[in-house]
């Protein structure tokens, strides 16, 4: 029966073969949208900043609190990534 199925959809392949390119295409973009050390290394940066006197500690709030949300939103997608009964914090 497998074979008969091959057979009969062969003339499906190449949609086949697109549509997991771009199932690898997304994985690859969502790995790197959501992947959390560009954030870190950012709240890094502004502590370094704050700390060497560069910004004040208004600035400093100010600019933290987007990275900060980022990386909520970054936990949030590997936890559902993750799914019931995944990785805890």
């Amino acid at each position: 029966m497998g074979l008969v199925v091959d057979v009969l959809t062969l003339p499906f392949a190449p949609l086949r073969g697109v549509g997991w390119v771009l199932d690898k295409v997304v994985r690859a973009a969502e790995e790197e949208y959501y992947d959390p050390g560009p954030v870190q290394e950012g709240l890094a940066a502004l502590e370094r900043a704050r700390a060497a006197g560069e910004i004040d500690e208004e600035e400093y709030r100010r600019r933290e609190q987007p990275l900060l949300r980022r990386i909520d939103e970054i936990r949030e997608y590997q936890l559902r990534r993750a799914g019931p009964g995944g990785p805890g914090l």
